[in-house]
């Protein structure tokens, strides 16, 4: 008697399939992925969850693999591109007719991580939503400029890391002073959206689902005075920004003398310190003009991990801060920042 067995279907519930898409992904199996991707739909996968629980999920992973010095940046990047193209196969398959409002998706000036945005954006197709997807890296100007040739019912901003935080406030300003209100969600805005609160938007979302549930209730709110949260920021934080490049260059000359080791770096070290550096700037810039430390303090205990993962001690960025932190002697509000900073790499 002949046996026959079968390969039983896909399913987001098999503990390895996500192992499995992480390896292709890994791999730069670009049709391997799509493949695990459209037999999940063909099984009667719903797309929300493929794009959800498998490839933001496995996003997340990547990220992860890269910032403990497992996979290269540019593995990282090729990666991201497949789970793009793996998304857009989803899109493919996936047709509803818009029966809402309309909406326009957009990262804020200066960032460039789309992939999250996008699956909103593919996510609010599927509830009926008409998109206008603009993509990375949009300009406050252009994004209003937008908004008065399409009208949309609301914006939704995605803003994935803090420095781009005065980017972003002077888009919500200007999308809600020309009467569109604002979603916004990504990291970028705190744990719990705290600064998208402090940024004046009209909501603030942790993820894709909660974006729609939001959209689904009360929408869209009364938009206020847009310019009643339109101005923050002080002296130090002006300061702070104006003098960016100096900061930068002088903490660069005195690290030679303060961390003997950095004599010995190479082109490459060289210019990764650099823009180490740059960054510290930057997110005490953040930290000043939302007037929370905790963006500082998030930024150096990530910062160290990463660090450490590629065996730089954290003395280094300890010095680093201090190299700062000496030619901030009349700005107490920095100097606050950066001890907070500096006590989180204490043990």
């Amino acid at each position: 008697m002949t046996v026959f067995t079968t390969t039983p279907p896909r399913s987001l519930d098999d503990p390895g399939l996500g192992e499995e898409y992480l390896r292709l992904v890994g791999d730069g199996d670009e049709y391997g992925a799509v493949e695990v991707v459209n037999e999940l739909l063909e099984n009667g996968t719903p797309p929300q969850r493929v794009m959800l629980d498998l490839i933001a999920r496995t996003q997340g992973r990547v990220g992860e693999l890269w910032a403990a010095n497992e996979w290269s940046i540019a593995r990282e990047h090729a990666a991201t591109a497949i789970s793009e193209r793996a998304l857009a196969a989803v899109a493919a398959r996936s047709s509803v007719r818009p029966t809402r409002g309309r909406i326009t998706v957009a990262c804020v000036d200066g960032e460039w991580h789309a992939l999250p945005v996008r699956i909103l954006g593919e996510m609010l197709r599927l509830d009926g939503w008409r998109v206008d997807f603009l993509g990375a890296n949009v300009p406050g100007t252009h994004l209003v400029t937008h908004l008065h040739q399409t009208g949309p019912d609301a914006v939704a901003l995605s803003c994935m890391i803090a420095t781009r935080l005065p980017r972003a406030h002077a888009a919500i300003t200007a999308c809600r002073s020309v009467g569109v209100p604002v979603i916004a969600g990504g990291r970028g805005f705190g744990p719990d959206g705290r600064w998208a609160v402090k940024l004046g938007t009209d909501a603030w979302a942790a993820g894709a689902q909660e974006a729609l549930d939001r959209l689904n209730g009360d929408w869209p709110p009364r938009i206020g005075d847009p310019y009643e949260t339109a101005f923050l920021g002080d002296d130090e934080y002006t300061y702070v920004v104006r003098h960016r490049g100096d900061l930068v260059s002088t903490a660069l000359v005195r690290l030679a003398a303060a961390y003997p080791p950095v004599s010995g770096y190479d082109q490459r070290q060289h210019d990764a310190t650099a823009e180490d550096l740059g960054h510290v700037v930057d997110f005490l810039a953040a930290a000043l003009y939302v007037d929370d430390a905790q963006i500082f303090t998030d930024f150096v205990q990530w910062t160290s991990a990463v660090l450490e993962a590629r065996e730089v001690p954290p003395v280094a960025l300890q010095i680093g801060l201090m190299l700062v932190r000496d030619q901030l002697r009349d700005y107490p509000a920095a100097i606050a920042v950066i001890d907070a900073g500096v006590a989180k790499l204490r043990p």
